[in-house]
């Protein structure tokens, strides 16, 4: 993954940072800019579910057979591995695949993998030429969205464990993280704080917990042993599978809502990733969410919950970021457009896709 600065007028690209590790699953988050003229972003992880496995494989890891996931700092493994069919080789053949490993290299028990500054499932500020980069925070599985309130507060978006494979997760909720390590003096941050991934899911309980325990795949086990504290508790916790993406604060009394952050939810994936038929309708909206009251009011939707396709309606399908304009008086939202799923594959369809506008109804309008 790499973070580059395009020049519009010279047409001039310019690599600043080309060190993260990538070749999985999850996406970059970011960049965007604080008030202290600071750049913002964040890297989620290579793996699904904390392991290396034969779906992130087929998806991305064919093309990176080496990739795996960084820590941010120094921690200790249990020695839990994962069994899993290996789709190199003529099936049936097993293979185990150990945390921070590339697939197939199992982890000894008191093994220690170092922490690295260029990790990921993590997020750091540099300066806007990418120098000086510090390490705010690791743990954070799919830190898409990420957003600054007017204090400079900065909150990033989270997506869970998947109910599914060989290291299967059940009603682990998105979330929404406040990292507190942001409002600290620029070059200040010594230790990262650490979110919980690959062991602890967005409600702050251990992916083995009861509550955890999935109905269909294989029951996952802990990876870290003595892990670091959980930084913890989300500011706001939403239903599973709702893939939060992009988001915005609302910083203008002319669109309403002033301070509260705007979200955009893909959707979920079930019954790709999970069996549950309450998680086939989480998502497909737009929610506002009032962070220092951990609470959330639905804003943009369908008269019925789920993608206009599904009921042959126009609407929004999945929208997937939203951006106030400068002025604050308007809300642009980006919607990725038609995708079905199935319990074996997800079909996206080109030029389906919509920029919506939303602007406050005046009230001398009626």
């Amino acid at each position: 993954m790499q973070i580059a600065k395009y020049n519009l007028a010279s047409g001039e690209l310019k690599i600043l940072i080309d060190q993260l590790p990538s070749g999985g699953w999850h996406e970059p988050g970011g960049p965007i800019f604080g008030p202290d003229g600071m750049m913002y972003f964040g890297n989620g992880s290579v793996s699904q579910q904390g392991v290396t496995l034969p779906a992130g494989f087929t998806v991305d890891l064919a093309k990176h057979p080496n990739a795996h996931d960084v820590p941010g700092q120094d921690v200790t493994l249990t020695g839990n591995n994962v069994r899993s069919r290996d789709p190199r080789l003529p099936y049936p053949y097993m293979i185990e695949t150990g945390a921070f490993k590339p697939f197939g290299t199992p982890a000894e028990k008191g093994e220690v993998v170092k922490g690295e500054l260029f990790c990921n499932s993590a997020v750091w500020r540099s300066r806007p030429d990418g120098t000086d980069v510090e390490l705010l925070a690791w743990g954070v599985r799919n830190p898409f969205g990420m957003a600054m309130n007017e204090a400079g507060e900065l909150y990033v978006s989270d997506n869970d464990f998947e109910e599914k494979g060989e290291r299967a997760v059940a009603n682990d909720p998105d979330r929404i993280w406040h990292i507190q390590n942001a409002s600290l003096p620029f070059g200040s941050v010594k230790t990262p704080a650490w979110y919980g991934f690959p062991d602890i899911c967005g409600d702050g309980l251990p992916v083995n917990h009861e509550s955890h325990l999935p109905s269909r795949g294989k029951a996952a086990e802990l990876l870290l042993e003595n892990p670091p504290e959980w930084a913890g508790p989300a500011v706001f916790l939403e239903q599973p599978h709702s893939c939060m993406c992009k988001m915005d604060f609302s910083r203008s009394d002319a669109f309403g809502h002033k301070g509260e952050l705007f979200v955009a939810e893909w959707g979920t994936l079930a019954p790709l990733n999970s069996p549950r038929p309450e998680d086939l309708d989480h998502g497909f909206r737009v929610i506002r969410v009032n962070v220092e009251k951990g609470t959330a009011e639905p804003f943009m939707h369908n008269r019925k919950m789920g993608p206009a396709s599904t009921y042959g309606t126009g609407g929004i399908e999945r929208p997937v970021s939203c951006k106030f304009s400068p002025d604050g008086k308007a809300l642009y939202v980006l919607d990725f457009g038609v995708a079905t799923v199935t319990s074996g594959n997800m079909l996206a369809f080109a030029h389906t896709g919509v920029l919506w506008k939303v602007t406050r109804k005046e009230e001398n309008n009626g």
